[in-house]
């Protein structure tokens, strides 16, 4: 008997084999495949607000199951609200092939989902970006949006000075100007980029964006989560185009939701790239902003899950 085992990825290793541009072409390309299936997800609600996630997916090559805890409260522990890992089998054999570290890949290929999409829909893409929330997936869509969109300039907003100011640092590093900025709100006047990953326990954003701007919305991936006041979803609903990222969305957009919008009636990114009937049917002014409604959903930990796939063939 052989026995093979796994391949284990630290959080760096995991990194290193999800490239923004090409995860994004990844994901694209899993969205055009008939043959993925993604059930709905699992959402456990924990004792203390936090939930723990399990969300399986397959695909005719590789299956995975990922299976992570959110728990909102560690941010003032000083821990990941996010913890986890990505289980990746062989669909033939069930072998397990590897084991990615739950936070690093659910950071950039949430990155590289806004990225698709931007590439798809931004009105415009030389920024400057406005990140509201300096956390974790604040840092991944800067690096995505300079790496998949040469974005050059990048302005944060966090309630955290410390977090804003090492994610201004890291955007130095990286060769961009960079800046803090105080109020997210008068900033959207002049970003016609805009990415929302805030914790998501209040309304944050109550400016509207600009007319050409681009927003991905990532932090409210629950119908009780938001970051987008009701007033400003409604506006952009009548004056922009909304897409969300799945149809998961349908239950869990707390932004639209909250602000009595009809999720179920909007288009999906599949249906973007796919150029699908809904697509074409939906409202889309020929001018106005674009808002990008991001939840989650099993299908991009399977398009990682790919990503690594692919880099192991050799070694199989």
């Amino acid at each position: 008997m052989t026995f093979t085992a796994p391949v284990i990825l630290s959080p760096p290793q995991t990194a290193d084999a999800l490239p923004y541009d090409l995860l994004a072409r990844q994901i694209e390309a899993l969205l055009q495949d008939p043959g993925v299936d993604v059930p709905p997800r699992i959402v456990q609600a924990l004792h203390g607000g936090g939930s723990l996630f399990v969300m399986p997916a397959a695909d005719a090559r590789v299956a995975i199951t990922k299976l992570i805890s959110f728990i909102p409260g560690n941010a003032r522990r000083g821990l990941p609200t996010i913890q986890g890992d990505i289980v990746v089998f062989d669909v033939q054999t069930g072998r397990r092939l590897a084991l990615l570290d739950g936070p690093t890949a659910t950071a950039r290929r949430t990155a590289a989902v806004s990225l698709l999409a931007a590439q798809k829909l931004a009105p415009r893409r030389d920024g400057p970006l406005l990140i509201v929330g300096a956390g974790v997936q604040g840092k991944a869509h800067m690096e995505a949006f300079h790496a998949g969109l040469g974005v050059q300039e990048v302005r944060v907003a966090s309630r955290s000075a410390a977090s804003a100011e090492a994610l201004v640092n890291h955007a130095r590093a990286l060769g961009l100007q960079a800046q803090r900025v105080a109020n997210p709100n008068a900033e959207l006047a002049r970003c016609p980029l805009v990415v929302s990953t805030t914790p998501a326990q209040q309304v944050v954003l109550t400016s509207r964006p600009r007319s050409d701007a681009f927003v991905a919305a990532v932090g409210a991936f629950t119908p009780r989560m938001v970051e987008w006041s009701a007033e400003v979803c409604q506006h952009l609903a009548r004056t922009g185009t909304l897409v969300v990222d799945s149809r998961d969305a349908d239950h869990e957009a707390g932004d639209l939701l909250q602000a009595g919008i009809d999720v179920s009636a909007l288009p999906t990114l599949a249906d973007v790239v796919g150029q699908t009937a809904a697509w074409h049917k939906a409202t889309r002014p020929a001018d106005g902003p674009v808002f990008f409604k991001s939840c989650g959903w099993g299908g991009w930990d399977l398009a990682a899950a790919r990503c690594v796939a692919n880099a192991l063939a050799p070694r199989r």
